[in-house]
């Protein structure tokens, strides 16, 4: 397919860890083409914002419809804005006729050291944007002041992204990072209530500048691909949580996620990535495979091991007396769909079956008689609960 074009409408961060400069590795790493109109410069590092100076509107306006004459525009991502008359000037644009795309809302108020990014004026003018936009995705703290609170309590943050949703058109997927407890809940909320919602383990660290903006531009990308918004979404939250396992610990503050580390965590079609081979000798087998260059991610009592690339990839061994040969795995992101469309070309698939280190199979053989499996694992691939620390 054509590469997706996403234009990204946002503030730069000289630190890279949010903003364009997040966008931009966001998309490249899902396989886009990333186009950008700076709404703004920063001067930022992962302590904080020690400066900012807004581009005329005019300016961002012309960045806009350069990109959308020459290029084209599958979706767009909305971000930081600088100002409300940028703000204005880019709803102006988007309402010329050049863009009918999926158009992602990230309505950015604070930066994640807590610098403000959106004053009263450029947080009202919000509300023309998200009346054209295909989501919005605030924060907790950003939706109660797109509601005109303070705050909002437990109970009041589904009424109040309903009625947010109904006053604008547009599903409002509300992100769970700022509430207490162990588990982080995204929400995705329309008029009539909750479409669907998404819970995972908190990922404790504080490498975590850039969170919104990636998962915004993740989702402008899948948008762009033609994906539905929820399948959108669950690939989006994925990149984010694999990126910020990545973080590679920069900076004295919030520091910035591993985008570029990402590597195979996020398929579209179906992707070889892992591979299993029978050992007879587990202990050599480690020698071996370290030897050369392999990291060893998971070593369960001299039966099995898991090794991963600097690419990503990852190879697993097995005891010989265990092991059914030599398999072949293909991660999808939606295993059921993946087998039915195997089936309907014909091809014997068994029927999934959830596994319990955390992977859903459905295994089959090729032509040769070669041992495949469909599979998706999500995090578990190379960030199952029982992977080994990181070599000191």
């Amino acid at each position: 397919m054509t590469m997706p074009r996403v234009l990204i409408v946002a503030g730069s961060d000289s630190g890279g860890g949010a903003g364009i400069q997040a966008d931009i590795k966001t998309v490249t790493m899902l396989g886009g083409h990333a186009m950008t109109a700076i709404t703004a410069v920063t001067a930022q590092n992962t302590l904080g914002v020690q400066g900012i100076a807004a581009l005329s509107p005019a300016i961002v306006r012309q960045q806009m419809a350069s990109v959308a004459t020459d290029l084209g525009v599958d979706a767009v991502k909305i971000g930081m804005l600088g100002g409300a008359a940028i703000a204005a000037a880019v709803a102006d644009e988007l309402a010329n006729g050049a863009y009918a795309v999926p158009i992602v809302l990230d309505p950015v108020m604070v930066a994640t050291s807590g610098a403000t990014l959106a004053d009263a004026a450029t947080i009202a003018a919000f509300a023309r944007l998200a009346r054209m936009s295909t989501l919005v995705t605030p924060n907790l703290p950003e939706l109660a002041a797109l509601a005109g609170r303070d705050a909002l309590a437990a109970a009041d943050v589904a009424p109040a992204a309903r009625d947010y949703a109904a006053a604008i058109g547009a599903p409002v997927l509300v992100k769970g990072g700022h509430a207490a407890g162990d588990i982080v809940v995204d929400r995705l909320i329309g008029p009539d209530g909750t479409i669907a919602e998404w819970a995972d383990p908190r990922i404790d660290t504080r490498h975590s500048h850039g969170t919104g903006c990636t998962l915004a531009s993740a989702i402008a990308d899948g948008l762009a691909r033609g994906m539905v918004l929820t399948d959108a979404i669950a690939r989006a939250r994925l990149f984010v949580r694999i990126a910020l396992r990545e973080a590679p610990g920069l900076g004295h503050g919030h520091g910035p996620m591993g985008h570029a580390r990402v590597r195979l965590d996020v398929p579209g079609d179906a992707t070889p990535n892992q591979v299993t081979l029978p050992a007879v000798d587990h202990a050599a087998s480690l020698v071996f495979y370290r030897a050369l260059g392999l990291t060893a991610i998971v070593d369960s009592g001299g039966r099995y091991a898991r090794f991963q690339s600097e690419g990503g990839a990852t190879l697993s061994i097995e005891a010989a007396h265990e092991a059914e040969g030599v398999r072949v795995y293909l991660e999808v992101a939606d295993l059921d769909g993946a087998v039915a469309k195997a089936r309907a070309a014909g091809i014997a698939v068994d029927d999934p079956v959830a596994r319990r280190w955390g992977w859903r199979e459905a295994r089959l053989a090729d032509p040769a008689g070669n041992a495949l499996c469909l599979y998706s694992a999500g995090e578990h691939r190379r960030f199952p609960p029982w992977r080994l620390p990181c070599p000191a």
